[in-house]
């Protein structure tokens, strides 16, 4: 389905009915990453969610313009699909990476329609993610099977995963490298990165959100790292803070089994 903001058709995907949840990917990949992710959530909890996923601009099947030069048009975005799509609506809110991010200025901007919110490997800090984060560090390696990927394929796989086996391969190929290959970069890079911090403080709320909230990160993520993130935990009452060993940025992927179980009870929590 298509929503249009200004010059933008913003591509989403709807999937059951209940209660909305609104899903954010991060900076690269597009929506299946997050369909990848919580989907084997919902195949057992029956029709209770409503789940929302789509393409933030310059990613997967959404384009990009020269306006969004930053996460405050972003943000305006994506504040103007859940306008068009949710009108009024309460909904939870789910965000990984550069969508935590995202997620959070939802919560700043729109307390009272969010229900709940979850975040996966969020970032933090913009301007200490890196200096704060561990070193990559592999932690399993199947070198008989990497050996079979292409040139192209190992180049995706081993600079980011610290679990490298064909299980988190075939997770990886379906839910993150397609949205990888869609990725506008010259816009990503040149536009996008222009003002990634937001211009106003978005940890700085009016209120605890009391909402029940789930933040989860991996103990190995060397791209937002996981010691920020706490710096956040009194904005959310009601959160759960889980730092898992043997996950790295792919944290949903490569503890599937433990994210899988977290992210069943923050919704039923709700």
């Amino acid at each position: 389905m298509i929503f249009t903001y200004r010059d933008i058709p913003i591509y989403y995907e709807v999937v059951g009915s209940g209660r909305p949840l609104l899903s954010i990917h991060g900076w690269s990949p597009d929506h299946r990453l997050m369909i990848g992710c919580l989907e084997p959530v919902f195949q057992t909890l029956g029709a209770q969610w409503q789940r929302i996923y789509f393409d933030l601009p310059g990613m997967g099947q959404t384009p990009g313009a020269p306006w969004i030069n930053g996460s405050d048009a972003m943000l305006e975005v994506v504040l103007a699909f859940i306008d068009g799509v949710l009108p009024g609506k309460h909904f939870a809110v789910a965000g990984e990476s550069y969508g935590g991010y995202l997620a959070r200025g939802v919560v700043k901007q729109r307390p009272e329609q969010v229900d709940g919110m979850l975040l996966i490997c969020p970032v933090a800090d913009q301007s200490t993610r890196l200096e704060h984060a561990p070193a990559f560090q592999l932690i399993e390696k199947d070198e008989a099977f990497v050996s079979t990927l292409s040139d192209e394929e190992q180049k995706y796989f081993t600079g980011i995963n610290v679990v490298q086996t064909q299980r988190v391969w075939n997770q990886f190929k379906e839910d993150v490298i397609p949205g990888l290959k869609l990725a506008d970069t010259a816009f990503l890079e040149k536009v996008l990165s222009q003002h990634v911090p937001y211009s106003f403080g978005v940890d700085k709320l009016d209120a605890p959100f009391i909402k029940p909230s789930l933040m989860v990160m991996g103990r190995q993520d060397h791209v937002v790292g996981y010691r920020d993130q706490w710096d956040l935990i009194e904005n959310f009452p009601r959160a759960s803070f889980v730092v898992l060993d043997k996950a790295g940025h792919n944290m949903q992927i490569e503890q599937d089994v433990v994210f899988h179980a977290l992210v069943k009870e923050w919704l039923e929590r709700m």
